[in-house]
Order: structure tokens, then C-alpha cells, then sequence
């Protein structure tokens, strides 16, 4: 190896250096962390005390708490994912048009993603509100039946994704993006073709799109999976368990209301669960994407 090839590997090396420490103190280190917690009996105050594998026989076995929420998280995850995909590549076609006031539009669609989480969903709680709530009032004055919303068990969760979908600019704007790269000259071809609207938006949007819609699931499905905010703020996890989603549950046992003490081992227990679980959903999702996304290969 010459002197100058010598001198441009350690560059290199000095180069990435601050990443890998990075990546290694505030990620690394926590992920064995946590994982040694997992396999520990341990409430932040004490010192922890190795017990195996029985924080996780106690989820699967023992925890009342534990199957709701594994089934309040898929629910939820079932009804945003597809909702977030089919409202935000909607919003996106309409905002891909030419029309007077379109970046205005934009604009408004975007805006709810960058306000104040915290300010949103408490306003939509109120919202919310069965008896003085901006919505079953306007349900009243046309006459519709109104609901009891987030103190309904059948229409928390409904009530939950709701608010959640409030934020899906942030989806329209990668799909804008993903509609402005297709190629106009496929549309021009299929007109003269004689394509029609539905024709074109299943022959050449969805295909030239699909591996934005890939990535589009796999991000929707993961934060969907980590939700916290809304179901925490709207309802913290009420009425009974309809709303206990999994990160909410992790929550309330390593941070627990005064007078109970923290599960700071039990709740890393959940969290690795979490984790695998996030991990499986990606890897299926990407392997069996081949079947329904677009490449020059396929």
C-alpha cells in the first residue's frame, strides 16, 4: 500500500469515527443494556437481579395485561396502516394537479405535522368530547346519531386512529414526490392509446410508485406498532383495555403512577418483544414486496 493510499484510509477511518461512537454510545450501548435488563429483576433502585427468562415466561404466561394489548396494537396497526396509505396517496394526486392555490393547499396539508403533538391531540380530545365536543355537535345539528367516541370501547381505537390520521401530510408529501418522478411521457402514450383515469392510475401510477409504497408500509407499520402519544393522552389506555396498546403498556410498568414500583426489567422484557416483532413485520413485508412492487428487472 503507497503512503497516499495509507493516508486516505485512516482519513476515512477519522471520517466515519464520530458515527460509529455515536451509533454506539446512544444505540449500541442501550440495546445490550436493555437486554441485560430483560433477563433481570430490576426497579431502578436496587440492583438487579438476574432471573433468566422469567420476565418473559411471566408476559406470555401470567400477565393479564399482555395479550389486550398485543391485540389493541394489531388492531390498531390493521385499521391506520391501509387508512394512512389510501388518504395519503389521495391527498397526494390531488395536490400533484395544476390548479389555482395548489401550494396553498400543500401547505395546509402539511402544516398538522409540524405543530405541537402534544397540542393536537388534546384539542381532538376535546374534540372528541360527548357532551361538549366540536364533533357529535355538528353530528346533532344534521341530525345524525352521535357517539360517545373515546369512552366507548367499540369506538376508542376508531377514535385513536382518527386523531393519529391527522398527521398524514407528512405521507402526502413522500407520495407527491413518488408522483412528480413518473415519467409524463407514459401518460401521453396512454392516452393515445385510448386509456382511461382508473387505466392509468393501475397501469402506470400504482407500478412506478410501488417501491415508495413499500417503503410507505414498512414506515406506517413501524410507527404504528411504536404509537404512544394519542392513545396515552386521548384515553391512556381506556375504557378497559380497548386502547392498552403494547408501548403504552411498556410505559406503565417502567414508569408506573406513585405508589406502585417501577418494572424497569419487566418493561425490557416487553420492549425486545416489541422489537421482534417490529423486526418480523419489516422482514416479511420485504420479502414478499417482489410480488407486488415494480423494478426494471421484474
Amino acid at each position: 500500500m503507497s503512503r497516499n493510499a495509507g493516508s486516505d484510509v485512516k482519513a476515512a477511518y477519522l471520517f466515519i469515527a464520530p458515527a460509529v461512537i455515536g451509533f454506539g454510545v446512544f444505540v449500541g450501548y442501550p440495546l445490550i443494556r436493555s437486554f441485560y435488563l430483560a433477563l433481570t429483576k430490576y426497579n431502578g433502585l436496587t440492583d438487579p437481579v438476574f432471573v433468566g427468562l422469567g420476565n418473559f415466561r411471566r408476559l406470555f404466561t401470567t400477565d393479564p395485561a399482555f395479550w389486550p394489548a398485543l391485540r389493541a396494537t394489531g388492531y390498531l396497526v390493521l385499521l391506520y396502516v391501509p387508512l394512512s396509505l389510501v388518504l395519503g396517496l389521495a391527498l397526494a394526486m390531488f395536490c400533484n394537479q395544476r390548479f389555482a392555490g395548489v401550494r396553498v393547499v400543500r401547505t395546509l396539508a402539511y402544516l398538522p405535522v409540524v405543530l405541537p403533538a402534544v397540542a393536537t391531540i388534546t384539542l381532538w380530545k376535546f374534540m372528541l368530547d360527548p357532551q361538549v365536543g366540536l364533533l357529535n355537535t355538528i353530528l346533532d345539528r344534521l341530525g345524525l346519531p352521535t357517539s360517545l367516541w373515546l369512552q366507548s370501547p367499540k369506538m376508542a381505537m376508531p377514535s385513536v386512529v382518527l386523531v393519529m390520521l391527522w398527521g398524514v401530510g407528512g405521507t402526502m408529501i413522500i407520495f407527491l414526490a413518488a408522483l412528480q418522478s413518473v415519467p409524463t411521457e407514459l401518460y401521453e402514450a396512454a392516452k393515445v392509446d385510448g386509456a382511461g383515469p382508473w387505466s392509468m392510475f393501475f397501469r402506470i401510477t400504482m407500478p412506478m410508485i410501488s417501491p415508495i409504497m413499500l417503503l410507505q408500509v414498512i414506515l406506517q407499520t413501524t410507527a404504528a406498532l411504536q404509537t404512544f402519544n394519542q392513545p396515552k393522552i386521548l384515553t391512556n389506555g381506556g375504557p378497559g383495555f380497548s386502547t392498552n396498546v403494547l408501548m403504552l403498556s411498556i410505559y406503565n410498568n417502567g414508569f408506573p403512577t406513585l405508589g406502585r414500583i417501577p418494572q424497569l426489567g419487566y418493561a425490557s422484557a416487553q420492549v425486545w418483544v416489541l422489537f421482534v416483532i417490529i423486526i418480523a413485520v419489516i422482514a416479511l413485508t420485504a420479502k414478499f414486496s417482489s410480488l407486488w412492487t415494480y423494478s426494471d428487472n421484474n
